[in-house]
């Protein structure tokens, strides 16, 4: 039997707003708190999702150098990799060494992975 449950996934990073509204475009889940200091993005005010810490003094990882470790790093899965590709740059993503890896504005990795081919389809940028 499992003691708990995951709520959040919380991510340190300069500008939780910032954060927000970037992961809140990609996964296509809304803003569902926000203060100065901390924001998440969740299917809705009842659901689990991902958290934003304010951390002003973060140093960003250097992934793939291991000077600074990636801290964390999530996997999207996406319908077609080139095109959401395109998508997340245009919102604010940078390029990153390797197939298909990126960083969102306060750095961090993420990469798109091709949907399985168990999952339905994202439905996002085809």
């Amino acid at each position: 039997m499992p003691l708990g449950r995951l709520h959040h996934l919380i991510v340190d990073c300069p500008d939780p707003m910032t954060e927000a509204r970037f992961w809140s475009a990609v996964l296509g889940d809304p803003i569902t708190y926000a203060d100065d200091d901390f924001a998440v993005v969740s299917a809705g005010t009842a659901a689990s999702g991902l958290a934003f810490q304010r951390a002003p003094e973060l140093t960003p990882p250097t992934w793939p150098e291991p000077e600074v470790p990636q801290q964390m790093h999530l996997d999207v899965m996406v319908d077609d990799q080139d095109t959401a590709g395109a998508a997340v740059l245009a919102l604010g993503a940078l390029r990153l060494p390797g197939d298909h890896v990126y960083a969102d504005p306060a750095g961090h990795p993420f990469c798109l992975i091709r949907r399985p081919t168990w999952a339905p389809s994202v439905g996002g940028p085809a």
